[in-house]
């Protein structure tokens, strides 16, 4: 099969040197396979996104010298194509509405004596998953243990990180049942970008580290949408002197256009890659890299 990667960054704001790693993985690995390499725009949170800010972070990619192999995707014109999954999904009974808040979720799991660990959403304890109960319906969750029975799946899920190795969730404990329609009408992360793979034929996904617990929940999708599952790869990521993930929300720079040859370097580093005589074009950096990444088993 065709190697076709991607990637798709959230338009809340300019690339920064953590985005701009995990962009040149996705780049270096599909020109290493002699692929496809593809851009999608996930602007589908819309109260989140900066106007602009697609076509500003489209222009930084063509400055470093990565460019899509076809036109660019952008979720918020998807709308009718989640709906659809959704309705699938609702007719098979893997779906159902939720009346609860955030509040809510949060209070039953703490009497049931369960902690929420910093940075997780706290555990869905199935509230609505047998009937609103007088509730009115406010998002629509998937009811994960119903899909991993009627499909007769192993539990926990398992699936192999190309970097990481070997991999498992129990997403029913874990993660609970999880959303697919927010309650603000926004369609949620997990079903866009799983419908979205499938619709660009992404046969490899190289990302950041951070979106590896988001793996099996997209897996468990695709097998209750019928559609193919990538081939994955998390790499590390970029930590800020606080040691947390660089990111828009922890205030990280966005990058500047005017040395891109310097912070190609310093991503490629980031990344186990050699650092190149100055001097050397954009294009021949790339080239090299790439060479250089074809040579690691992944």
């Amino acid at each position: 099969m065709p190697y076709v990667g991607r990637f798709a960054p959230s338009p809340t704001g300019p690339l920064h040197a953590g985005s701009l790693v995990a962009a040149l993985a996705s780049w270096l690995d599909a020109r290493a396979h002699g692929g496809q390499w593809l851009v999608r725009i996930e602007d589908a949170d819309t109260p989140r996104c900066i106007p602009g800010a697609d076509q500003f972070i489209l222009q930084q990619l063509a400055t470093f010298g990565l460019v899509p192999d076809a036109p660019v995707m952008w979720q918020s014109q998807r709308s009718d194509a989640y709906q659809a999954a959704l309705n699938a999904l609702i007719a098979k009974g893997w779906a159902y509405p939720c009346g609860c808040s955030r509040k809510e979720i949060e209070d039953a799991q703490t009497l049931m004596g369960h902690t929420r660990e910093r940075h997780h959403a706290a555990v869905y304890p199935g509230t609505c998953r047998d009937g609103l109960n007088g509730k009115t319906a406010r998002a629509y969750r998937l009811n994960v243990q119903r899909v991993i029975e009627d499909l007769k799946l192993a539990t926990p899920l398992a699936w192999h990180d190309r970097l990481l190795g070997d991999q498992q969730q129990d997403v029913a404990k874990e993660v609970g049942d999880f959303v697919l329609r927010r309650a603000d009408g926004l369609w949620a992360y997990q079903l866009a970008v799983v419908v979205d793979d499938a619709a660009q034929g992404i046969t490899h996904i190289v990302r950041g580290a951070d979106l590896t617990d988001n793996t099996a929940r997209q897996i468990l999708l695709q097998y209750s949408l019928v559609l193919p599952t990538p081939s994955y790869m998390h790499t590390p990521l970029v930590l800020g002197e606080n040691g947390e993930k660089l990111s828009k929300q922890n205030g990280a720079e966005a990058l500047s256009l005017s040395d891109p040859f310097n912070a190609l370097q310093t991503a490629a580093q980031a990344l186990g890659l050699s650092k190149l005589e100055d001097g050397a074009s954009i294009e021949q950096a790339l080239n090299s890299w790439t060479q250089a990444w074809a040579t690691v088993p992944r």
